[in-house]
């Protein structure tokens, strides 16, 4: 059963789950309706502290598409994050197995984000972890500074069949530069840009001239009305589970279009 189909009793429940309760009863209910199965991991970072993550995987051997996603959170969350969660969830969902997992600060309760090279480290380790399942595309991204942090590892060359940001930080909060975008030429995957036209940290202004540079590699996904998490305003009229579907529809129908065609192309 896959989430855009569910049953209007189950959709209401859903969507009850996902602004009245908490984190992990919504998880626990997801995994009732048989949307997803997860299970928890340690990563080992070398001379470092081991970080947690969660392995969502599809309901059957049969249903997996092949695609494994590693998705690193923002600074100011953690890997519960709800569009993370969310998001794995729900492409666990349509057959693609997903990592999500903390960097190290956070797990150690820490507020203030490790150094680049740390961080890169934590997630070099999740894709390292995530590699051991032998998938046959991986796909590696994140939000805002998790998918940045992929980005820069891909333009060094560590294995990235794909990347996919949930909030891309183009720029500092409410600043046009400097822009985060240098590295990004040298990424030779396919990019998805999934970006809110509220957000702070990503004016889409400055966000298209990157794209058309990046040429056809690049793909956007617009969330009018969506900030760097990708909410929206009470006023716009639409609720979070639409809002979520159309995340989620957008990233499955990249991931088959541009990640998984790459397959099908290969000699």
């Amino acid at each position: 059963m896959k989430v855009g189909i569910l049953p209007s009793t189950a959709r209401r429940a859903l969507s009850r789950c996902s602004t009245g309760v908490r984190l992990d009863e919504r998880r626990r209910f997801m995994a009732w309706m048989g949307l997803m199965a997860e299970r928890s991991i340690s990563i080992p970072i070398v001379d470092s502290t081991p970080v947690s993550g969660v392995i969502h995987v599809p309901r059957t051997r049969a249903k997996r598409s092949g695609v494994a996603v590693v998705l690193g959170h923002g600074a100011g969350n953690d890997m519960n994050a709800p569009l993370v969660v969310d998001v794995a969830g729900r492409l666990a969902a349509r057959g693609h197995t997903v990592l999500r997992f903390n960097f190290v600060y956070k797990e150690l309760g820490r507020r203030a984000p490790d150094r680049q090279p740390l961080l890169e480290k934590a997630f070099e380790a999740a894709i390292e972890r995530m590699l051991e399942d032998r998938p046959e595309r991986l796909v590696i991204g994140g939000k805002s500074m998790g998918g940045r942090i992929a980005s820069l590892l891909a333009a060094r060359g560590v294995r990235a069949d794909g990347l996919l940001f949930l909030g891309y930080p183009l720029h500092p909060a409410g600043k046009r530069a400097p822009l985060r975008d240098a590295h990004l030429p040298a990424i030779p995957a396919p990019l998805l840009f999934l970006q809110g036209t509220r957000d702070p940290l990503c004016d889409l202004a400055l966000l298209r001239p990157v794209l058309k540079r990046l040429g056809q590699r690049a793909s956007l996904h617009v969330i009018e009305g969506g900030d760097h998490s990708l909410d929206l305003l009470k006023s716009a009229g639409r609720t979070r589970e639409s809002v979520l579907g159309e995340i989620d529809l957008a990233i499955d129908g990249w991931l088959k279009a541009r990640v998984l065609a790459q397959r099908q192309k290969a000699p």
